[in-house]
């Protein structure tokens, strides 16, 4: 049985998306960093989507049910706009996200599990790896509300600066245009 690969990021200082390529070629990445270092891993857009949107959701859900103290809720988010750090080494390819809210230490914890051979659709805990020969590895971090937020703002500001959608199909158009399905073939 081969050791789970596990970064653990307690006290975050980074938490950011950034893309290398150009739109249409674009790989995504999420690093994280702290006092230990940084850790990158790559990502699918639909992924950076999907959780920029739930870290809101998560965040909406801790303001209406006062979970959070109203200092924390009130700090201004922390958008940061500094590019990914060099170089990007990317430890693995995320699978299954996580998040969760942790009123004791008033943070959102993160986890992130590496792609799996198609076996694992969940995340798997600390005792479920022990009985499985290679187990995925674990991105696993806690961060405030203010840099969640700043992350999702990012977030939402690279998704959309891809390529543009067709007004007629909702395909994205390259620079040479497309073959939009809804004019029989013809190029937009």
């Amino acid at each position: 049985m081969s050791k789970r690969n596990i970064f653990n990021h307690d006290v975050v200082s980074r938490f950011i998306v950034g893309t290398v390529g150009m739109p249409g070629e674009r790989a995504f990445f999420i690093q994280v960093e702290s006092v230990i270092g940084f850790t990158t891993v790559a990502v699918e857009k639909s992924q950076v989507s999907a959780l920029s949107v739930r870290l809101r959701e998560l965040i909406t859900q801790v303001r209406r049910n006062k979970l959070a103290s109203l200092d924390e809720l009130e700090i201004a988010a922390l958008v940061d706009n500094e590019a990914l750090n060099f170089p990007i080494d990317e430890e693995f390819t995320a699978g299954v996200m996580a998040i969760a809210w942790d009123v004791d230490s008033q943070r959102v914890s993160v986890e992130i599990q590496a792609v799996a051979d198609g076996e694992f659709t969940e995340l798997l805990g600390d005792d479920e790896v022990s009985e499985i020969e290679d187990p995925p590895d674990l991105l696993r971090f806690n961060l405030r509300l203010f840099q969640a937020r700043g992350f999702c703002d990012r977030a939402d500001l690279i998704v959309a600066s891809g390529r543009t959608a067709c007004p007629f199909c909702g395909l994205p158009i390259d620079s040479n245009g497309h073959l939009c399905p809804r004019s029989n073939g013809y190029r937009r």
